[in-house]
């Protein structure tokens, strides 16, 4: 299926030649032996709009197993027809993009097709048409500008073999010794942690994308370059292609203030920043959890309800509680949404920004201690079978989590770092191939394993910068190969999304540079749990420094890096962006263009910020802070969404826990039972 001129009738032919099957051509072997003259005549004799109806009349009393067959380019107009053709085979979309089509076309001297009226282009004819190719495809073919027939044959078979084999994309756990259950997408998106206490990963990796297929995606606003990017990813027999696309508009087609969803941004000299706050709670987390409740409520089992825990340092918190708000009525109705925070371990913006989900499904829960006691409390709970299995039977209810330790949360991610890419590219800033290197404020490693993701997918990263705050566990790792968390005590920062002390995803990361083995993983992470400390090899320590590069700094240097950039050049950065800026200026060396990860908007960490530039009498008030700033950057920099949700918060009580793994477990309990056992 495809457009006129996508060479439908040339690579079926291929096609059908290496499967040793007949080729049937709708033209020449369907509608002119049914109605015994030729296409063109039937067209001139009857009219567009009368000709798309004969034609899928015929299609409708045609019937064919074991062949190729390449439908017109109208074909998919016709809502019957293309219900009798997907009953007994798979269409498979050739995506060609429409500047090619059009030159096609003008060699074939074709300047008018089927349902093309007076003074319709034939561009609007061919953007209008997409919407039905969309609707119908099993599987895309995405082809590039240089791609010969026998090169989209290629793919097509590819293609055909990957739809056909869903096995061969499964996952595993980090932890997995050879033996272990392969799990399904769907699996792994409901599970979030491996019964082992390992993460799940793809057991092959991630696919690597062609040359032409980068250079199709280039050009792609955001959300169709989430949608070619994440097809390759997830297998469509655990998402459909259409269902998957049809998720990645609702996540990014009005949810973001910034029309490019992540506009990229030339700082100074080779420096750019990837502004990923424009989500509706004004944190690079939005790009994720605008999408995975979407694919988690996808995958969901009809038999049973779901609490999915989560373990916030600021971000996530706010982020996960939106994004499964928008969830419709239906799937709401059976998963419940807990998130724990460290009471005295996040700005007051952030705080407010999570306390303001009480009511529904939806509840934050503070506590006194810091976020790794948070996290490692939930990961207690996955690993306590007894009290699982306790809730399932009394409760009908299974456990999940949003953290990045699940892989749907992770995966979106991806396509952000891809895109920085893409947008440098469709620039002309660099060509395709030329490196770059990322700096990245991190304390979980999930922005950073998506980077490393993103490289495998043939994205040219030559270097990921981790940058660290006091709270510097990851760059010593980085640089000594000892990750050790013994007499060592989380510092409370002006950037609290990154005090982490223990890094899940840095096990995803020991499994990728370690060939995936998976003993390795298990014994040393059980180390860290038993003993707080392991340390690695001296050979995995440099095939670690050969991926992966890590700095931290001073507050001070944090809060001198936001007053000396808007100085300069009047950009207003957040805490960990600063963060990300200071270890950049000291590790890159200017080789290549670098990218900076801008986390989250600076209104967030208002307080920390107005001290950075020198203001007098700081208000208490959260919106008077916002609006000192606008003051100071002027509205176009604000966030309009943050501001928003700062007037509507008012002072909301919320329900504090002492630092009692017991206690913890009450209240996930007790959440529970007033969630599905409450009388509706």
């Amino acid at each position: 299926m495809g457009p006129p001129g996508a060479g439908k009738t040339s690579v079926g032919r291929i096609v059908g030649c290496r499967l040793g099957m007949p080729v049937i051509d709708i033209d020449d072997h369907v509608l002119e032996r049914s109605w015994g003259m030729s296409v063109s005549e039937k067209l001139s004799e009857i009219g567009g709009e009368c000709f798309i109806e004969e034609e899928g009349k015929a299609v409708c009393r045609f019937s064919a197993t074991g062949c190729v067959i390449s439908l017109t380019g109208s074909n998919p107009l016709h809502r019957e027809a293309m219900q009798h053709l997907k009953r007994s085979g798979v269409v498979v979309f050739l995506d060609v993009d429409t500047e090619d089509i059009l030159q096609r076309l003008s060699q074939m001297k074709v300047n008018r097709i089927v349902g093309q009226e007076s003074g319709v282009s034939m561009r609007d004819i061919l953007k209008y048409r997409k919407q039905f190719y969309e609707e119908w495809l099993d599987a895309r073919v995405l082809c590039g500008a240089g791609d010969s027939i026998e090169d989209v044959a290629d793919k097509v078979l590819k293609t055909l073999c990957r739809y056909e084999d869903s096995e061969s994309e499964m996952f595993v756990s980090t932890r997995s010794q050879g033996s272990s259950e392969l799990k399904y997408f769907s699996d792994v998106v409901i599970e979030g942690l491996a019964p082992d206490g390992g993460l799940y990963v793809p057991k092959k990796g991630l696919p690597r994308l062609e040359l032409s297929q980068w250079l199709r995606i280039s050009r792609m606003p955001y959300a169709m370059r989430a949608t070619a990017i994440l097809e390759n990813c997830i297998h469509p027999l655990d998402v459909s292609t259409v269902e998957l696309s049809s998720m990645v508009q609702r996540a990014y087609g009005k949810n973001f203030a910034s029309q490019s969803v992540v506009p990229l941004k030339h700082l100074t000299d080779h420096q750019y920043v990837l502004e990923l706050f424009h989500g509706p709670t004004a944190s690079f987390k939005d790009l994720a959890l605008q999408l995975m409740p979407q694919l988690f409520a996808h995958c969901l089992p009809q038999m049973c309800n779901y609490m999915i825990l989560v373990a916030t340092s600021g971000d996530t918190g706010s982020a996960v509680l939106n994004g499964f708000r928008n969830l419709k009525e239906s799937d709401r109705a059976r998963i419940g949404l807990l998130v724990f925070f460290p009471e005295n371990g996040v700005s007051e913006i952030q705080k407010l920004q999570m306390t303001g989900f009480q009511e529904g499904n939806d509840k934050s829960v503070s506590v006194l201690s810091d976020f790794d006691f948070c996290q490692r409390s939930i990961k207690g709970m996955f690993g306590d079978s007894s009290w699982t299995g306790h809730l399932a039977v009394e409760y009908a209810t299974v456990l999940s989590t949003a953290n990045s330790i699940n892989w749907a949360r992770l995966l979106p991610q991806v396509v952000y770092h891809c895109s920085a890419y893409m947008d440098l590219v469709k620039s002309h800033t660099l060509m395709f191939g030329d490196p770059i290197d990322v700096c990245i404020p991190t304390g979980n490693f999930g922005n950073a394993m998506s980077a490393l993701y993103a490289k495998q997918m043939g994205i040219p990263i030559r270097k990921v910068i981790c940058a660290s705050n006091q709270n510097c566990v990851i760059s010593d790792f980085v640089k000594t190969g000892e990750y050790d968390l013994r007499n060592r005590t989380l510092m409370v920062s002006h950037s609290p999304a990154i005090d982490i002390l223990k890094s899940s995803n840095l096990e995803r990361f020991i499994h990728h540079v370690s060939d995936r083995d998976g003993n390795l993983v298990r014994d040393m992470f059980l180390n860290l749990e038993r003993d707080g400390f392991f340390k690695v090899s001296e050979t995995l320590r440099e095939r670690i420094n050969l991926e992966v590069q890590a700095g931290w700094c001073s507050e001070d240097d944090c809060l001198m890096a936001i007053q000396e950039v808007h100085a300069k050049t009047g950009y207003l950065m957040d805490t960990h962006t600063a963060v990300g800026k200071v270890v950049a200026d000291r590790m890159h060396d200017k080789t290549c263009p670098l990218v900076i990860c801008s986390t989250a908007h600076h209104g967030k960490f208002a307080p920390a910020v107005l001290k950075a530039l020198q203001c007098q009498d700081i208000p208490q008030d959260p919106v008077k802070q916002l609006e000192r700033l606008c003051a100071i950057v002027g509205g176009e920099q604000m966030h309009e969404a943050l501001v928003k949700c700062m007037k509507s918060a008012g002072n909301r009580p919320h329900q504090v826990c002492h630092a009692d793994y017991n206690k913890l477990t009450d209240q996930v309990e007790a959440t529970i039972e007033d969630l599905f056992l409450r009388v509706h």
